[in-house]
């Protein structure tokens, strides 16, 4: 279970999040009206989509003891917000020594990764007061 906690105060609009151990800031763009202290809510969800698919795909390479130096993944998130529709184009770079087979297996583990499944798939989010 994965749990992170937010909390901002009189300053637009950095968000202090911890999950109790490390701690990390959020915050909007300047031309937004935040600071641009740190990632926006649309760059942390890319970067969720980014360590999901690295750490996947390193682990399986790992295990499968191939050749693979690095895993770079490149993440994009548009909104269209007349249509409702959010759009996430991710590009991987594999580096090292790999076969065709192993690149094109490689791209398929990375769709397994459980960042992506949440992603496309339903989601249901519970708010309650506190």
């Amino acid at each position: 279970m994965a749990k992170v906690s937010g909390h901002i105060k009189q300053e637009h609009f950095k968000t202090i999040l911890s999950n109790g151990k490390h701690e990390l800031i959020g915050d909007e763009p300047a031309t937004n009206g935040g600071s641009d202290l740190g990632f926006s809510p649309s760059e942390l969800l890319c970067s969720a989509l980014a360590t999901c698919t690295c750490v996947t795909l390193r682990m399986y390479a790992d295990r499968k003891e191939w050749k693979l130096k690095e895993v770079k993944a490149h993440i994009t998130f548009t909104r269209n917000t007349e249509k409702n529709i959010s759009n996430i184009k991710r590009e991987i770079e594999l580096i090292g020594d790999l076969t065709n087979e192993q690149r094109e297996r490689l791209l398929s583990i990375a769709n397994q990764c459980f960042i992506h499944k949440t992603l496309t798939n339903p989601i249901e989010i519970n708010s309650t007061l506190i």
